[in-house]
């Protein structure tokens, strides 16, 4: 039976602005209150899906939220029509109305925690939606990401869904972006990565001084037991308390994996050598960890560039590739590097370059972009094929975005009342587009 591993990568959404919600990422942060291109940026996300598809990968497709969230907005005190609603919030609480407006579901990597069937008890693919706690703007998706999630991977024959953790700090869990999977082929029973940023219910734990660890050891040992995983195929390992307060606020801002290659910078993670050795204890086959010495790539440069948050992707041929932002080719000391990483004989062969600047200057590269699913061809054609990528959906989408998109958002426009009618007309068509039924409030 034929193995894949797809890539469903989130829809930017309409209301896509620059508001520097997120605290310890510093791209988000330097890039505040800059005017946004929802249209463009919708676009160079749907460019970067579909040149993956057509170099035969597995693409699907993930539906944004709905935004302003006006049910939040209500549950927290403002009131009257829609329109009401939102010029309250922007006089009283301009920083509420922001995060309410967030586009960030964007960054599907964010969204979820997927374990496939063969490495789960039960022999299903499980998903469990991150709670995301530790920020407002994100801690409103989980609800809406499972709804959304249940309406592509619809066949409960294969798919198992679980409920969001707990909404505590003990329980912050960030999906995929602290998750990875190493194997040798993606059908094979894998070896399950999580990498947590503090062991939240010991207080003389180990844990950052500047920025909040946003994964907890409770949060990705509790998605393990939900999703049936084995002890013997399981690794926990924590992320470097120094490097999340250099603005490494994600795993995957610092590490990426694919099949046997688990790519790294020399700092990200605590006592590497001791887990290390248990990975190549638990993984049957070889293993490449490829090291990216602080000497070549700083810290900062990594974040810069995003040079992590890069996709590995195994080839049709059966060589990888790294699918990177154009912020590494324009980084003298990360292009330097990655020239170099191609001859060094990993399965890294090539380097493929995007431009996703809108993504980018908001805090997500490429792997942010994407949520990964190996799945067997039973249960890929299980999925809901109204979400995976196809020259006609492809096409499809890019008209949908230039119908409804705008072409520049600023934060005062994110209390026009016509943003709110122009973002629900927008799903609305959508849900029908991608056969995704009613997935979002103002549907029912």
């Amino acid at each position: 039976m034929k193995q894949f591993e797809a890539n469903f990568d989130g829809l930017v959404g309409p209301t896509h602005n620059y508001a520097g919600l997120s605290f310890g990422n510093v791209a988000s942060l330097n890039n505040a209150a800059q005017k946004s291109n929802p249209k463009a940026a919708a676009k160079q996300g749907l460019k970067k899906a579909k040149a993956l598809a057509d170099l035969g990968m597995v693409q699907g497709m993930l539906a944004p939220q709905e935004r302003p969230d006006i049910y939040t907005l209500r549950r927290i005190g403002f009131c009257g029509s829609d329109a009401q609603v939102l010029e309250q919030a922007y006089k009283q609480a301009p920083a509420l109305l922001n995060a309410c407006c967030s586009a960030s579901s964007m960054w599907t990597a964010n969204a979820a925690t997927i374990s496939p069937s063969a490495d789960t008890a039960d022999g299903k693919l499980h998903f469990t939606p991150a709670n995301l706690v530790d920020k407002l703007h994100r801690s409103i998706e989980p609800e809406t990401t499972g709804n959304i999630l249940k309406a592509i991977f619809n066949n409960e024959q294969y798919f198992s869904h679980h409920q969001h953790l707990p909404e505590h700090a003990s329980f912050g869990d960030e999906g995929a972006a602290n998750h990875t999977r190493l194997c040798q082929a993606y059908g094979d029973k894998g070896l399950e990565l999580f990498v947590y940023g503090q062991h939240a219910t010991n207080p003389d734990a180990i844990k950052p001084k500047r920025f909040p660890a946003r994964q907890t050891l409770e949060a990705s040992q509790a998605v393990a037991r939900l999703h049936g995983l084995d002890e013997s195929t399981t690794v926990f390992m924590q992320q470097n308390p120094d490097v999340i307060d250099q603005g490494v606020f994600h795993n995957d801002v610092i590490s990426v994996g694919n099949q046997n290659v688990l790519f790294y910078h020399e700092q990200a993670f605590l006592n590497t050598e001791s887990a290390f050795d248990e990975i190549r204890r638990k993984l049957d086959g070889d293993i490449h960890f490829v090291k990216v010495p602080t000497a070549q790539v700083g810290i900062l440069d990594a974040v810069k560039s995003y040079l992590f948050n890069t996709q590995i992707i195994t080839l049709p041929s059966g060589e990888m590739a790294i699918v990177a932002p154009t912020d590494c080719q324009e980084n003298p000391a990360v292009h330097a590097y990655l020239q170099e990483l191609v001859t060094l004989g990993t399965p890294i062969k090539e380097v493929k370059y995007f431009d996703v600047k809108q993504s980018m200057q908001n805090g997500g590269g490429p792997a942010c972009l994407r949520l990964r699913v190996a799945m067997n061809e039973q249960e890929l054609a299980a999925v809901n094929q109204g979400a995976l990528l196809t020259d006609e959906l492809f096409t499809s989408l890019n008209a949908w975005v230039e119908k409804h998109y705008r072409d520049e958002l600023s934060n005062a426009d994110l209390a026009d009342p016509q943003l709110l009618i122009e973002s629900r007309t927008a799903l609305d068509e959508l849900t029908q587009i991608m056969k995704l039924g009613s997935v979002y409030r103002f549907q029912k």
